[in-house]
């Protein structure tokens, strides 16, 4: 009878333990949420202003771009090089087969249509710098 005993309190402090640390984890998560959400609601603020601004200076907005391209200018902010079409894909967690590749690729080649990436040499991808004679340009 005793060893079962025993295997009920050694039971209990492990199941304590692990309720302790998902508590932990919780009150981690939480305050994660709480900075993503606040994260959001500035971001969409920033938005909402930028909209305005351009109504009132009789600028269309730009369009907001769809998830695929947002993952692809984040994969791209991370890097200072640029990247390539397989780079990207590789970022993403894609496979690297043709099918992704050139899908990948025409993506980029809409956004440097769009004049938000450049390709300094073919098949390479960066950001666009805005200088600021060209951001002065671009706001008159």
């Amino acid at each position: 009878m005793r060893e079962l005993l025993n295997k009920i309190e050694a039971r209990r402090r492990v199941v304590r333990e692990t309720a302790e640390q998902l508590r932990e984890q919780i009150t981690r998560l939480t305050e994660q949420l709480t900075a993503a959400e606040d994260t959001l609601k500035r971001l969409e603020i920033t938005r909402d202003t930028l909209s305005e601004l351009a109504a009132e200076d009789g600028i269309q907005p730009p369009e907001p771009l769809p998830p695929g391209y947002r993952e692809i200018l984040a994969a791209i902010e991370k890097t200072e090089d640029g990247l390539r079409a397989k780079d990207v894909c590789q970022a993403l967690g894609l496979g690297t087969e043709p099918k992704h590749t050139e899908g990948t690729r025409a993506k980029l080649k809409r956004l440097v249509t769009r004049g938000i990436l450049t390709e300094p040499e073919p098949g390479l991808f960066t950001l666009t710098k805005l200088t600021l004679g060209t951001a002065e340009a671009n706001s008159s």
